[in-house]
């Protein structure tokens, strides 16, 4: 009897490592292929060629008004002739905008198909998470007014005196163009928030164009309200249109008199003068001069 309990529990013990010795193996496994996948991901993107782009496609069907969301999309590599027009390649461009129209699996992903919220209700609606809908006064919207519509993405730039120390020691103030933000979302122009299903939208696109729509609501995170917000205090904002399919983030530097006039007007190269030439004492010749006991090397003029 006794033999037949320590039969038993070896078997249990010996089942309970086999559990565990499977479930280590299968855990490898996973591990392995996602290595692998990411592996392979990586390779794709390190072999994309020049008629190669990126896009964004559904991984599976996506509802009409359902929000894009990362679980929803993935990236694909494909040659640059199969890309429809207005597809994105990042989740930036997308991300808070729902489907005006079905989207199957594996469809590229347009924003001829998107919305932003605000269509489907009001302004508050189409503010993106984590944003705040600010509205402000540009200086060049008027040449936009016929261009930027809500939903478009904007850099917006400052014109503002700048406090300089001349060499007498004054403190001046120089005007100076400032980038203060890149890739930001439009919610809405004057009244205008973009609203396909207003029956009024083209009376007041018309208003806009006539009256230049002073006026222009972003969609910003909290810190960037309060600095455009001291910014438009102390001098101008403008905004330049970017490309639907462009997010790209780049380092701008600030434009003033001075790098005007260096980019005008490069300064040239200083040459330094030629260094005189120095004699080479090892190769200088000599001429032993002897005077009674004394012997004395002269060095021989050239």
């Amino acid at each position: 009897m006794q033999r037949q309990k320590i039969i038993v529990i070896i078997g249990v013990v010996l089942a309970l490592m086999a559990v565990f010795m499977t479930k280590a193996y299968i855990d490898q496994q996973r591990n392995q292929v996602i290595v692998e996948a990411k592996r392979k991901i990586a390779n794709i993107e390190q072999n994309i060629s020049k008629n190669e782009v990126k896009v964004l496609v559904a991984k599976k069907d996506i509802p009409r008004s359902a929000a894009i969301e990362a679980e929803n999309i993935e990236t694909i590599i494909i040659p640059e002739q199969y890309r429809q027009p207005q597809v994105v390649a990042t989740l930036d461009r997308v991300s808070g905008m729902v489907a005006l129209a079905p989207i199957s699996k594996g469809e590229q992903i347009s924003l001829s198909k998107l919305v932003q919220p605000r269509e489907l209700g009001g302004l508050a609606a189409g503010t993106p998470v984590g944003k705040r809908a600010v509205t402000i006064s540009v200086d060049n919207i008027s040449a936009l007014a016929g261009l930027v519509k809500p939903g478009d993405y904007v850099d917006v730039i400052a014109l503002i005196p700048v406090p300089v120390q001349m060499p007498d020691g004054k403190q001046v103030n120089q005007m100076a163009v400032m980038p203060l933000f890149q890739n930001v979302l439009v919610l809405a122009i004057g009244q205008d928030i973009g609203s396909v299903s207003s029956v009024s939208a083209g009376k007041r696109e018309a208003e806009r164009r006539s009256e230049g729509s002073p006026l222009i609501t972003l969609a910003l995170a909290p810190q960037d309200v309060n600095l455009i917000a001291f910014v438009q205090e102390q001098g101008k904002l403008r905004l330049t249109l970017r490309s639907p399919a462009d997010s790209q983030m780049q380092t701008t530097q600030p434009a003033s008199w001075d790098t005007l006039f260096r980019y005008l007007m490069p300064p040239k190269e200083e040459i330094a003068p030629p260094q005189p030439k120095t004699k080479d004492i090892a190769t200088t010749e000599y001429v032993e001069i002897i005077r009674g006991l004394n012997k004395e090397r002269v060095p021989l003029s050239k």
